[in-house]
């Protein structure tokens, strides 16, 4: 298994759509979460800061779904990017996915201090919509499943008119 994403799908997205809280390198607030492949699948990882607690030594909630949802629409991105031909770092711009549904069971408690990783696997179920099973671990633990539905990102979320 891979310690870091060295080619991750969000360093090809276009400046325009590279803010996102959860994956965008180009919010200095946010989480810059980076999702690259691992073999077949997709992985995911990222270190909690110590705001992310819900109660001392445990990681919030709402961090594991945003990984879970970053995760998922990258990954999407990286398998319609590899149908298409290509992959990270080719020079070619990746299509660009957004989220319509997202589902989560949380399994256990998520440790604090341990480094996360989202493991995603995915089903294309039409040429714009993609189905990505993700599995969040702390260490060895699965710590929550989720299923992420991606689109891809219509024109009404551009500035083009």
């Amino acid at each position: 298994m891979v310690e870091q994403v060295l080619h991750a799908i969000q360093d090809e997205y276009a400046d325009d759509y590279a803010w996102c809280y959860g994956c965008g390198r180009l919010n200095n607030d946010g989480l810059k979460l980076r999702t690259g492949w691992d073999d077949d699948q997709t992985i995911t990882m990222y270190a909690p800061r110590p705001e992310y607690t819900a109660i001392p030594g445990f990681v919030y909630g709402g961090l594991i779904a945003s990984l879970i949802d970053c995760h998922g629409t990258g990954s999407a991105s990286l398998a319609l990017h590899r149908k298409n031909g290509h992959e990270p770092g080719d020079g070619v711009e990746p299509p660009r996915f957004v989220t319509a549904s997202l589902k989560i069971d949380f399994i256990k408690p998520t440790s604090h201090g341990v480094t996360l990783k989202a493991i995603g696997k995915i089903e294309e179920i039409h040429p714009k919509k993609w189905k990505v099973m993700t599995e969040v671990y702390a260490g060895d633990v699965c710590c929550a499943k989720g299923e992420v539905m991606a689109v891809v990102m219509p024109k009404t979320f551009t500035n083009e008119k």
